[in-house]
């Protein structure tokens, strides 16, 4: 059996790794490859197209780079017909998938997507497309579930894998000493993005609230993730020589969360994970002018982050582009720095998230689904 994958972000990178880790050890005969970065890798997936080479954020960015992915889904395209895998399972990154699949399904390529896109809150025409050109969807979440059932799509769901996932694996005290931090400071964890222009974009205003923070509450510490998709030398380009000092990590980021005190984080899966760890969480967004406005006309709901979305209201605050500045993400940060009752309240706001996502296994029940499909296609 030869599954391929289609994966194009950290997040995409990281589900695919869990998912292939599932898919070996329910049969290890299995033979996995496509595009995705060194999790995936990791986890015995045959890299064919690197993520890192991918960056881009906002429709300004991407117009700009139409050529570069014509290019990669033909190079893509080319792989199937020529390896001729029983399934493409495409994660998430649905403005590149979504042509994908088309392409697949007229190769005679079946095909499966995880991590839909969120046709409830905006781009409710990808539904039909999704309906039109997947073998199998499988849901993280049973509203969404139920929302493609509705269009016609052949659907399954399975539980979000974040359930099984987000966890640490050190004590406290073992990984302040693994990420070279100071045991009698506070820690805020900056988290801001996995994509390059993305960190652009977010990292300096997180950097100056980070000075205005300093300023405030002397006995603080600043951590900051390397996701797999940035390459170190560009976070210390931008950390200022003059500034409070940021420690940078490249592994762990759950044992980061979990000895944080707060976090600011850019709006995506990050967010939906310092819920599960109960980490309390400002949320911010920034994109390009262009971007902002066709998602102010486009999406239907009035949160963007996920936790906000699952809980049915606003659990945890979001600056939208021109709020989000430095003295706005300070004001927040120092408010849960120095008023336990406010953190207390934002940290049980955040454990609820975990306790209504439902039961853990899910990763192993995608994998087993994935796996059954096919069986059931190969002998049909």
């Amino acid at each position: 059996m030869k599954i391929m994958f289609s994966a194009g972000e950290a997040s995409g990178d990281m589900h695919g790794a869990n998912l292939a880790r599932a898919l070996k050890e329910l049969d290890p005969e299995v033979e996995l490859l496509g595009m995705g970065g060194s999790r995936m890798a990791d986890a015995g997936v045959r890299i064919i197209y690197d993520i890192k080479n991918l960056g881009f954020i906002g429709v300004g960015e991407i117009i700009r780079k139409i050529p570069f992915f014509f290019r990669l889904r033909d190079f893509l395209l080319d792989t199937m017909k020529k390896e001729k895998p029983d399934v493409l399972v495409c994660i998430d990154y649905p403005g590149f998938n979504m042509r994908l699949i088309k392409k697949a399904r007229k190769a005679g390529i079946r095909v499966v997507y995880y991590i839909l896109p969120t046709i409830w809150a905006w781009h409710r025409s990808r539904g039909k497309v999704i309906a039109e050109n997947t073998d199998l969807a499988i849901s993280l979440f049973p509203f969404e579930a139920r929302l493609y059932e509705q269009i016609g799509t052949h659907v399954a769901y399975a539980g979000h894998p974040l359930i099984d996932t987000v966890h640490p694996s050190m004590t406290r005290e073992e990984a302040v000493r693994t990420f070279g931090l100071d045991e009698t400071k506070r820690t805020i964890l900056l988290m801001p993005g996995s994509r390059l222009q993305e960190v652009k974009s977010l990292l300096p205003v997180m950097l100056d609230a980070a000075a205005i923070i300093a300023e405030t509450v002397p006995d603080v510490q600043f951590l900051l993730p390397e996701a797999s998709t940035i390459d170190r030398s560009l976070l210390e380009s931008l950390i200022p020589q003059d500034g409070p000092a940021v420690h940078i990590a490249s592994e762990g980021v759950y044992d980061m969360m979990h000895i944080s005190t707060a976090a600011v984080a850019a709006s995506g899966t990050a967010t939906l994970e310092t819920a599960l760890m109960g980490l309390p969480t400002l949320l911010i967004y920034r994109v390009g002018n262009l971007t902002y406005w066709l998602s102010k006309v486009l999406v239907h709901i009035k949160s963007i982050g996920l936790p906000n979305i699952i809980m049915g209201h606003r659990i945890m605050p979001e600056l939208w582009q021109n709020e989000v500045t430095p003295e706005a993400i300070a004001r927040d940060m120092i408010s849960l720095l120095t008023d336990g009752t406010a953190w207390q309240k934002r940290h049980e706001a955040m454990l609820a998230v975990r306790r209504e996502m439902g039961e853990p296994g899910a990763v192993r029940r995608t994998a087993a689904t994935i796996l059954q499909f096919v069986k059931e296609n190969s002998t049909a």
